[in-house]
């Protein structure tokens, strides 16, 4: 205890931990299920280190060339690559080896999907605004990082199915214009495929893309966390500057290691029970083979989709080709995709005026125009997944390939614009519901006949805990522009550029069906009649 205390004490004076660890201690965390898609991503992240960890034990990432001699029959004296050998060796021949493998590849698939469903939590709640725009980004960047090493590490074992997709990066390499030679031979070492893009993309998988997402991964879930004061939803006792929660320890350390071993245990599960990527089914890499039906991972089929569904369009002048039908899929989508997602906080606060600090979340219902864009994104995203499948689609539905491929290529210019007017509506209805609820209560399904004989259904109005979320007061998510009014019909000259017209025109939209903040009922006469209503107030 002594030597315990010792150490305590010496840390704190170089440190000062005493004090931090304290009001670590202390803080509050809401008790919200979502707030804990993070954790899945954090938590999958670390079992995917260490299973990665075992692997590199046995991995050899070399694109020599072997003749297979090893347990699985079918491809005995088959010649591959050791990369390819080895892939098979861990699958079959090391203890352990095929269990570890797919529990690293299940976990790769739950750690996307839960960043994936996380980013959407926080863009339809406005968890990016001030002052958590730098997380926002971070968590953008780390959405893109963990994407490209998936395809790497997806590409490693150097079967045709993998190669396949290395195929398809080197066509979008040489697809750029100027730098795209120079990009292919500096990755590949050569022509494709050369004998080196293996060992280069292990480099890049195991320790450059792992060693920033192991800088950035605290800083995004634990010191800025940390650092900032906690969101909450309306309505749970919570306001912009209070939080309302179960502090760190106890109760929160249990609830996280909890979760934890719920990850471990599915992953591992799903690992066990549900095969996949069977590498030794494909065959070694054949630059001279195709696998039919060939598809990525769920997380990579939106580019393959845009690759698909481009039309074959090309620009040639002074001696040069631009390929469109590369560089658009390569670069513009992803492009309008990312940077979208990264500046989109700034275009927000640019349209809306808001400026001010927000920790209280929206709840999407409330901001139609924001969910509108939102669900107009994922639409666009899921469209261009569905299209990397359209060969599938065609062979299962027997319909001709070139109807899918028509039909996506119609349907992501029109099915982001359905997505948003549909989400628009709802959100507005939503709206309406919730006023309903307020002003009239909740239906019984109970009938009476009043005294002149009409008949009603009774309504019962809901304790004001229930309600909370719909009548506690939050910062307004956008605010009128100060732009200068017309004088006698005529317009100032600030209010007449065209930049000033576009924000003023999207900052009516973003404001045109915003959620009012109504009062709740007002208490009963003793004679069982109820006050008159009050009209609902500003949402500000």
């Amino acid at each position: 205890m002594a030597g315990l205390e010792a150490t305590t004490r010496a840390l704190d004076e170089r440190f000062g931990t005493t004090g931090f660890a304290r009001k670590a201690l202390r803080k509050a965390f809401p008790d919200h299920w979502s707030f804990l898609l993070g954790e899945i991503a954090m938590y999958s992240f670390v079992i995917i280190l260490l299973t990665g960890v075992f692997l590199t034990l046995f991995f050899k990432p070399s694109m020599s060339e072997v003749v297979y001699d090893g347990s699985y029959a079918p491809l005995r004296g088959v010649e591959m690559s050791e990369a390819y050998a080895s892939s098979l060796k861990i699958s079959f021949d090391v203890r352990g080896g095929l269990l570890v493998r797919q529990i690293h590849h299940w976990s790769t698939l739950v750690f996307m999907g839960a960043i994936l469903v996380h980013l959407l939590r926080n863009f339809f709640t406005g968890a990016f605004r001030k002052p958590r725009e730098l997380n926002w980004i971070i968590g953008v960047v780390m959405f893109m990082l963990v994407m490209l090493n998936g395809l790497f590490g997806y590409s490693l074992p150097d079967d045709l199915l993998s190669g396949t997709g290395i195929r398809i990066l080197e066509g979008f390499l040489a697809g750029i214009p100027v730098v795209g030679t120079y990009l292919v031979m500096f990755l590949f070492g050569g022509e494709f495929p050369g004998t080196d893009i293996i060992p280069r993309l292990y480099i890049i998988h195991v320790l450059l893309i792992p060693g920033l997402l192991a800088a950035l991964i605290p800083l995004h879930a634990i010191v800025l966390t940390w650092r900032q004061t906690h969101t909450m939803f309306p309505g749970r006792g919570g306001s912009n500057s209070t939080v309302r929660g179960y502090p760190f320890f106890p109760t929160f350390i249990a609830k996280t290691t909890a979760l934890f071993l719920w990850i471990l245990g599915v992953t591992t599960l799903l690992a066990a029970f549900v095969q996949i990527n069977p590498v030794w089914m494909y065959g070694p890499y054949d630059p001279g083979a195709i696998s039919s039906g060939s598809q990525p991972d769920w997380y990579m089929g939106w580019l393959e989709g845009a690759l698909r569904i481009m039309p074959a369009w090309e620009i040639s002048a002074w001696g040069h080709t631009l390929t469109l039908s590369i560089v658009i899929p390569a670069l513009v989508v992803p492009g309008v995709l990312f940077t979208g997602l990264a500046v989109y906080p700034f275009v927000e606060r640019w349209v809306t005026g808001d400026h001010a600090i927000h920790h209280l979340l929206d709840r999407p219902r409330d901001v139609p125009g924001r969910t509108g864009i939102g669900v107009a994104g994922v639409v666009f995203y899921g469209l261009l997944w569905a299209a990397g499948g359209n060969d599938v689609l065609a062979h299962k539905f027997d319909i001709p390939l070139f109807w899918t491929t028509w039909f996506f290529r119609g349907a992501v210019i029109l099915g982001p614009v359905l997505g948003y007017v549909v989400a628009y509506r709802i959100c507005v209805g939503l709206q309406r519901r919730d006023l309903g609820l307020i002003r009239h209560g909740l239906e019984t399904g109970v009938i009476r006949q009043t005294p002149d004989g009409k008949f009603e259904e009774v309504h019962r109005h809901l304790p004001a805990e229930e309600t909370a979320a719909i009548t506690d007061p939050r910062p307004a998510p956008a605010v009128p522009l100060d732009v200068p009014l017309p004088i006698g019909d005529v317009e100032s000259p600030r209010a007449r550029r065209p930049l000033t017209r576009v924000r003023a025109a999207l900052n009516r939209r973003f404001r045109a069906d915003l959620a009012t903040v109504p009062t709740p009922p007002a208490l009963e006469h003793p004679d069982g009649t109820s006050l008159p209503d009050r009209e609902p107030v500003s949402g500000g």
